[in-house]
């Protein structure tokens, strides 16, 4: 105890036995909770280096949620593809993150996405306020996801959209004639990327202008992935942009 310290503080048990003055000093509660969403989906599994989106994604998740519990925090995992098929419910201690680690571990890529409909049931799955962080390249129906993200924010969640893509897919670098073949059950192309390259780009630019947007509209986090950059730049860099834009929300 020094003076100015609060009296009804004072732990009169400890000044019983050693005639000195103790403040007692709580232990907060757990500030949050933190759900991350990874979509395993066939597209996830295309890459053009060393890791997959799907890897780097797990990667990412793997990091968050070890970084989540050791603030004293909760994390849970959900692995979804076109339906819901792994869900962890969020704990604080370091049980859940070697359980997320081997769950992620199992994870292979199947089947199409569709994340709008698991951001709906998580909406009302979740009955406490805390932060969602979805891993995915977003590849699903735009209007429906933004419509599902809507719903995530308007019940209080903040939201994380980490929009995971390969380097391929953002500059298109292929020369002389390919065949692309469909990851989620679309025709295959056989087309010269040179005559396409600047249609693609200026779609790709659209699609990401329309959900980066959309998030900035309704106050949720949007990241943009390049798999190219080390995952611990691209982690840094988001806590110190959430850390500058809502200090002691995330990441203390």
């Amino acid at each position: 105890y020094v003076p100015g310290d609060t009296l009804r503080h004072l732990d009169w048990r400890v000044y019983g036995r050693t005639q000195r003055y103790y403040v007692k000093l709580y232990e907060a509660e757990t500030n949050f909770t933190a759900h991350l969403l990874l979509d395993a989906s066939r597209s996830m599994h295309y890459g053009s280096g060393a890791l997959t989106k799907l890897d780097y994604a797990k990667f990412m998740a793997a990091s968050l949620a070890h970084l989540i519990v050791s603030q004293r925090d909760s994390v849970g995992l959900a692995v979804f593809d076109a339906a819901l098929r792994t869900y962890l419910p969020p704990k604080g201690s370091q049980s859940i993150v070697r359980n997320i680690a081997a769950e992620l571990e199992r994870v292979e890529p199947k089947a199409r996405t569709q994340i709008a409909a698991l951001l709906h049931e998580f909406a009302r799955r979740i009955p406490r306020r805390g932060f969602v962080m979805l891993f995915s390249d977003l590849f699903d129906h735009v209007e429906e996801f933004l419509k599902g993200l809507n719903h995530l924010r308007y019940c209080g969640h903040n939201v994380t959209v980490f929009h995971v893509l390969d380097p391929h897919e953002l500059e298109f670098p292929f020369n002389g004639t390919w065949r692309f073949e469909g990851l989620e059950e679309e025709p295959a192309l056989t087309t010269q990327p040179k005559r396409i390259r600047a249609a693609y780009l200026a779609e790709l630019n659209r699609f990401v202008t329309q959900i980066k947007g959309y998030c900035q509209r309704i106050h949720a986090d949007y990241v943009q992935v390049d798999t190219s950059r080390p995952i611990e730049a691209v982690l840094s860099a988001y806590l110190i942009s959430r850390h500058h834009a809502a200090p002691g929300t995330m990441m203390r």
